[in-house]
């Protein structure tokens, strides 16, 4: 099963897993602008309930998605029930907010190196929670609710993008299965709901901060008070203050939101930026020149990349052995990384997985460089830590773009 969003949305491509009683995974890509297509003639042809069913779709190609690769994001089923959902952004700080409830606090360097071969990682990690008895079953199982619950509210918020699901034998081990219908009406009420706070409050990611104490604490009962001085403190968002307080995000919202009418707390647009962020900006500044490093085993293209990025004022460093970049790149604390998906003794995903890994490298931009053109192949590189993708062959400008975008401009040799 395939197709567009603009073809079937969410809910009805959930509708017919739960029907059929598919077992398999969910992926579903994002456009980052509308597409406009001339040759899109879909059929469909769906048996509801039958293990018979057939659903063709056009396929937009890649190369028509504006600027490579969108968001994504990804569900397992087991016989039409939610197993576990999640978008290619989250990491195992998602959890560690779930954890904080808890009192728990995630010790990752005790668990094995295993989130580069993983399709999920931070569910691995939450059974190494388990099998560790540092959380029990039932806390286990609120966790995924409530995961499963804020992937669903952005997906029934989206209109433009692709999916795909691919029957297989599930994700295992399984903590908890969700029935679908239920838990999509009910997400679908917060998404209607949460339309009527436009426009003081926006996204879930938005980053609350206090900016009249007196007023607030004049206003609002003391814990409630307590919790959001503590909280709202424009680096902590909306849905980590849901996590935190094991609530929904629509009640935290709605909380929140007659101080935001009243001007005693600010919804910034933007979130502070990260420690990457932070260091590539304080060396522009001082006129550092951004840094770039180069991994891909096919010389040609490593001499056309130096070429051009110097050109346009980047330090660029080329690397062809896989294995040997590591210990280099660590050296050169590069401010993004472009690594070739397919290459002998270390591939693009391992090496992009084991940089994420480690926390000198968990922000800086990782575009990868890929000759296959395939939608799964950019979910699995997404759910490694790809920051982006970028498919041979391609063309200066379009390098060019993605570099502007994520490190900002250099200074073109004139």
């Amino acid at each position: 099963m395939q197709g567009t969003l603009s073809e079937i949305d969410i809910r009805s491509i959930l509708q017919l897993i739960a029907l059929g009683q598919r077992t398999g995974e969910l992926l579903i890509e994002a456009y980052r602008q509308p597409i406009v297509t001339s040759n899109i003639n879909a059929s469909i042809s769906t048996t509801l309930g039958s293990t018979s069913e057939v659903y063709r779709a056009a396929v937009v190609p890649v190369r028509e998605l504006w600027g490579g690769a969108g968001s994504f994001w990804f569900m397992f089923f087991r016989d039409g029930q939610i197993v576990y959902a999640a978008d290619s952004s989250s990491s195992l700080r998602r959890l560690g907010d779930y954890l904080q409830r808890y009192k728990l606090r995630l010790p990752i360097e005790s668990f094995p190196d295993n989130q580069g071969t993983t399709t999920a990682p931070e569910y691995s990690y939450l059974w190494e929670l388990l099998e560790k008895r540092l959380l029990t079953p039932a806390q286990g199982r609120s966790i995924i609710s409530g995961m499963v619950k804020e992937t669903l509210f952005d997906l029934l918020t989206l209109h433009q993008g692709y999916f795909i699901f691919d029957i297989g034998a599930g994700l295992t081990p399984q903590l908890t299965t969700l029935e679908t219908e239920p838990i999509v009406t009910e997400v679908m009420k917060q998404v209607q709901e949460w339309k009527q706070l436009h426009p003081h409050i926006q996204s879930p990611e938005q980053c609350p901060i206090v900016i009249d104490r007196e007023r607030l604490q004049a206003f609002l009962p003391e814990n409630a008070f307590k919790t959001l001085d503590t909280w709202a403190d424009g680096k902590t968002s909306l849905r980590q203050l849901a996590r935190y307080l094991n609530r929904e995000i629509l009640p935290v919202a709605k909380a929140i939101y007659p101080c935001i009418q009243q001007g005693w707390v600010q919804m910034p647009a933007s979130v502070p930026l990260d420690p990457h962020q932070q260091r590539l900006e304080s060396s522009l500044a001082a006129g550092v020149r951004p840094q770039v490093v180069c991994i891909d085993d096919d010389g040609a293209i490593g001499k056309m990349i130096e070429y051009t990025l110097q050109a346009h004022g980047y330090r660029v460093t080329i690397i062809q052995d896989p294995l040997e970049s590591i210990s280099q790149i660590f050296q050169l604390q590069p401010d993004l990384i472009l690594c070739d998906l397919v290459m002998p003794k270390l591939d693009g995903y391992d090496l992009c997985g084991m940089l994420r890994q480690s926390t000198p490298f968990r922000q800086t931009p990782i575009l990868m460089l890929t000759g296959k053109d395939g939608f799964i192949d950019r979910v699995r590189a997404k759910m490694v830590g790809a920051t982006d993708y970028l498919t041979k062959p391609f063309q200066e400008q379009e390098l060019l773009m993605l570099l502007e975008k994520y490190i900002g401009l250099g200074e073109p040799n004139i």
